[in-house]
């Protein structure tokens, strides 16, 4: 055991998160869902949409029977959605191939979906106390810090020195609680924008601090301007109803339901003539909004439009469907769109009593 480790674990005996909901049996199923809900996003969030998630899949069976339209729906606003399609797609593997149970050899977890080397570790440190070091950015920051580690962690020599110290400093013994405590350091003590060095029990031998410069570690990324894209998405409504599409299962926001979209430049009216065989007639444009995505910005307008006859006779079938404002059905959908919806409830809401009944 290193120092940094024991040191560390005394500072978990009385200081670490031993309270959240996926450490209280580590059942290898919660443990896996709070893993995958966790990348790219921090606890606080994700704790009520783990609740709500075990709360209606249980177990990986149920979650491997559940339509992902289901799943999709509960994943809704904790964003980066390909986790949510991945999980899905997972539970079923295990439940046809590994009847339900989680492989305990590494290499194999981490050939299923959306499970890399971290997020394995992490399922078989918890759940089963394998030593298997972790490297999430909670990690890297702690490390990069600690040993005043120069370099990007993005690039791969950078990230396998990381690898390296991390495998170093994983202890033999008592590894579920070390692999909470580095995370529970990083997220709560040696925070990225405002690190608490002088509560840190790593003080008196992290490098960067010694040096008066832990915030230049880790090296940031290499500064790149996002590009910014433009789209326009067409409301378009039927008495009480928006018509959605299914997004295509690659891409942004791929698998949820979204309006229709457009380039901006379109002829609204023709274009869905052209696609859908319909007649609308669009109405004032609303004020653009601006979605930001981890390498581009995405500029969406939202043009409301009113159905005048549906020439092609779309229904509910395949990957358009008409989406009820009174009464909407649980389905997965992107943040802008479920905002956009809100909004169109608001503002129609009051014209749809008149021609819905209850379906």
């Amino acid at each position: 055991m290193t120092g940094l480790s024991s040191r560390l674990l005394r500072w978990y005996d009385d200081n670490g998160r031993k309270d959240l909901p996926w450490r209280e049996d580590n059942e290898p199923y919660r443990i896996w869902v709070s893993e995958i809900m966790l990348q790219q996003t921090q606890v606080a969030t994700v704790i009520p949409y783990y609740k709500r998630f075990i709360a209606r899949f249980p177990t990986v069976h149920a979650l491997a029977a559940a339509p992902l339209d289901e799943v999709l729906h509960l994943w809704t606003g904790l964003g980066y959605y390909a986790r949510g399609r991945n999980v899905h797609k997972t539970a079923r593997i295990l439940v046809e191939d590994y009847q339900g149970a989680f492989p305990r050899d590494i290499e194999r977890l981490c050939a299923l979906p959306g499970i890399g080397r971290t997020t394995a570790g992490a399922i078989l440190a918890f759940a089963h106390g394998q030593r298997h070091a972790i490297l999430d950015g909670n990690v890297k920051r702690v490390l990069a810090r600690y040993h005043r580690l120069h370099g990007w962690p993005g690039r791969s020599a950078v990230a396998r020195r990381l690898w390296a110290l991390a495998e170093r400093h994983t202890p033999h013994a008592r590894i579920a609680d070390y692999t909470q405590a580095v995370m529970d350091l990083g997220a709560t003590v040696c925070r990225r924008a405002a690190p608490r060095c002088d509560v840190c029990p790593l003080r008196r031998t992290c490098a960067a601090r010694l040096h008066g410069d832990p915030l230049a570690f880790p090296t940031p990324a290499p500064r790149r301007d996002k590009p910014e894209k433009a789209v326009c998405v067409v409301m378009i409504r039927d008495a009480g109803r928006i018509l959605l599409e299914r997004r295509p299962a690659a891409g942004v926001w791929g698998g949820l339901w979204g309006f229709p979209e457009c380039a901006p430049e379109a002829d609204v009216a023709a274009f869905i003539k052209g696609r859908y065989r319909m007649e609308v007639a669009p109405e004032p444009h609303w004020d653009p909004i601006r979605h930001s995505f981890t390498h581009f910005h995405l500029r969406i307008t939202p043009v409301p439009a009113r159905l005048i006859t549906n020439g092609g006779g779309i229904m509910e079938a395949g990957d358009l469907v008409w989406y009820n404002l009174l009464y909407p059905d649980e389905r997965g959908l992107a943040a802008p769109v479920k905002s956009l919806l809100k909004n169109l409830s608001k503002t129609y809401g009051s014209h749809c009593s008149m021609y819905q009944a209850r379906p």
